[in-house]
């Protein structure tokens, strides 16, 4: 008998996935949202599961389901919600529901705060190039697969992007508890979601819980290059297997990246720091499933990044305009010294946009200080309309370039910014654009 699951906030961007993973695998789904935007919308669409009117109907949720799956957008007075309470309803997050498919299976869960869905994606094509099947979850839309979830009924592994940020208005908990991973990463640990968690130590508390859970026969693959995560990890007593790892001997010749590994050299896409040690965690977490390193580097060299990732937008002989998606001021920092690393002559300018809830806080400004000190020309741009949407502290120009120092300049504005880089930009530069966001829906043809 075909199983029935109905999704409050089917147009979110793992929801919607979710929601096409599990129709693949023959169940019958139905959804809701009050919003529902492109990409979503045509994806749902062209399944037939995009709802029939836009809004909350309590009617939509019958005893016959056999759960309910909560997005994180659903307010804990969802009327939906409500129905499915009343009726007696299993009600899952989307996290308990991934859980709840592949509680059976090994569960590889990449963690940290930053470097996750790389890491992730690494993974998965590794894997996918060594015929083995898998359960997953990752935070972008990757090359080579058609959602961002998959199920498979034969597989005895699943490998989850774990995203420390909370679970549901049901459930405070950061989701990558709840995956109860039996491999578990962790790239690296920097404040963020100050919002949620108001101190370091709350934040970082997180991570101890997440190591502490892994189970004796399990694995804990953590960046020793990281002074946090090697004190937290180190200060702990762990029952799992510990697999430290650091940034790989490599060499870079003409735009072109060769790791050295085990006396033998292999040719690689990807390029920086940060990605190489994202290769090595991803690495170890291949060799838990059975995979050589050989034959995982082997595998690597095709893998060409995720989207907004050090995305190529443009390439030319004397150019290349870049996009990705940091935000975190380590993130930011690797980011630009990875470009400077790979084209050392070249003049580099760093584009970023102050988008998230942390970054615009006033008093997490002062964790930016030199973050794009490797760029010859740097911008910031944030949005005031943003702050007062936000209800946060109104941020001055002179405030945040003072706070980034190195001579970067801050706008409020986007065709400011805009002008500022055809101003700077000729052609003959790299030129990176960096955001979680649309730059306030700024042209980025250059």
């Amino acid at each position: 008998m075909q199983k029935k699951v109905h999704f409050i906030s089917i147009g979110g961007a793992v929801m919607h996935n979710m929601a096409i993973a599990l129709h693949k695998k023959g169940y019958i789904v139905t959804g809701s949202d009050d919003e529902i935007y492109e990409p979503a919308k045509s994806r749902l669409q062209k399944y037939g599961l995009l709802p029939h009117a836009i809004g909350w109907n309590a009617g939509s949720i019958t005893s016959d389901l056999d759960a309910v799956i909560l997005g994180m957008h659903a307010r804990a007075n969802n009327p939906e919600l409500e129905a499915a309470k009343a009726l007696g309803l299993k009600i899952y997050s989307f996290p308990e529901f991934m859980f709840e498919q592949t509680q059976h299976k090994k569960r590889i869960v990449v963690g940290g705060s930053h470097g996750k869905t790389t890491t992730t994606a690494m993974i998965l094509h590794v894997l996918k190039k060594n015929g083995i099947e898998f359960d997953y979850l990752v935070g972008s839309q990757l090359e080579g697969f058609e959602t961002m979830v998959g199920f498979s009924e034969s597989s005895k592994l699943a490998v989850f992007e774990g995203d420390e940020y909370l679970t549901s208005a049901l459930d405070l908990r950061p989701k990558f508890h709840v995956y109860q991973a039996n491999i578990g990463i962790i790239t690296g640990i920097e404040w963020d979601h100050i919002n949620v968690f108001p101190t370091y130590d709350n934040y970082k508390e997180q991570f101890r819980i997440f190591a502490k859970s892994i189970p004796q026969n399990g694995a804990l693959i953590y960046c020793a290059s990281d002074e946090a995560v090697n004190e937290l990890v180190n200060s702990m007593d762990i029952e799992a297997k510990k697999i430290p790892y650091t940034t790989p001997k490599f060499e870079v010749a003409n735009g072109k990246v060769r790791v050295q590994f085990e006396g033998k050299q292999y040719p690689l896409q990807i390029f920086g720091t940060h990605n190489l040690q994202n290769l090595m965690a991803a690495m170890y977490a291949c060799q838990e499933a059975g995979i050589s390193h050989d034959q995982f580097l082997t595998a690597i060299g095709s893998f060409t990044g995720t989207a907004k990732r050090l995305e190529t937008i443009k390439a030319t002989e004397n150019s290349i305009v870049y996009r990705d998606f940091a935000h975190a001021p380590s993130k930011l920092k690797a980011t630009v010294n990875a470009v400077r690393e790979l084209y050392p002559e070249r003049k580099l300018i760093a584009v970023y946009e102050l988008h998230t809830y942390s970054s615009l806080d006033k008093a997490f400004l002062p964790n930016y200080a030199n973050s794009m000190q490797a760029a010859d020309f740097a911008a910031v741009l944030f949005s005031k309309h943003a702050l007062e949407m936000k209800k946060m502290p109104m941020l001055s120009e002179d405030e945040i370039a003072a706070n980034f120092g190195n001579n970067t300049q801050a706008f409020s504005n986007k065709e400011a910014l805009y002008n500022w880089i055809k101003n700077h930009y000729s052609g003959n530069e790299n030129l990176l654009l960096m955001s979680s966001g649309t730059f306030d829906g700024m042209s980025l043809e250059f």
